[in-house]
C-alpha cells in the first residue's frame, strides 16, 4: 500500500503534508505535488493535514483511480525535485480546491523550485 495525491491538489498545493512526512518521499512540482510510491512507508500522517483533501491510501480508490494516480504520482517523482519543507502555497489556492478535472485541464508539467 502507498498513499497518492490525486487532482484535487492541482493549484492548491498546500504543502503542510511535507512537513510531517518521515521519508521525504514528496516531489514538487509547479503546481502539483506528488509521493513516490516506491518511498512512501504508508504511515498515513500525509493524508490529514492535506487542507485540500488530495491524498488518499491507494486501498480506498477504485482500482482504474488508483492505477492513474500511481502512474501519475510514479512517473513525477521520478522527475521532479524533493521538497522536505512547507514552501508557500498559491494565493489563489482556496478559489481551486473542489474544482474538477483539474488535472486534466490546468496540471502543469513543469518542475517545482524543490527544497
Amino acid at each position: 500500500m502507498t498513499y497518492l495525491v490525486t487532482d484535487n491538489c492541482v493549484k492548491c498545493k498546500n504543502m503542510d503534508c511535507v512537513e510531517v512526512c518521515p521519508v521525504d518521499c514528496f516531489y514538487e512540482g509547479e503546481n502539483f505535488l506528488v509521493i513516490n510510491p516506491d518511498e512512501c512507508i504508508d504511515c498515513g500522517v500525509c493524508e490529514p493535514e492535506c487542507g485540500p483533501g488530495a491524498i488518499f491510501s491507494d486501498a480506498v480508490l477504485a482500482e482504474e483511480e488508483k492505477a492513474k494516480w500511481h502512474d501519475i504520482n510514479l512517473k513525477y517523482s521520478l522527475i521532479w525535485p524533493v521538497i522536505t519543507e512547507k514552501g508557500i502555497p498559491p494565493t489563489d489556492a482556496k478559489e481551486w480546491e473542489d474544482i474538477p478535472n483539474k488535472f486534466e485541464t490546468h496540471f502543469s508539467e513543469a518542475p517545482g523550485d524543490g527544497s
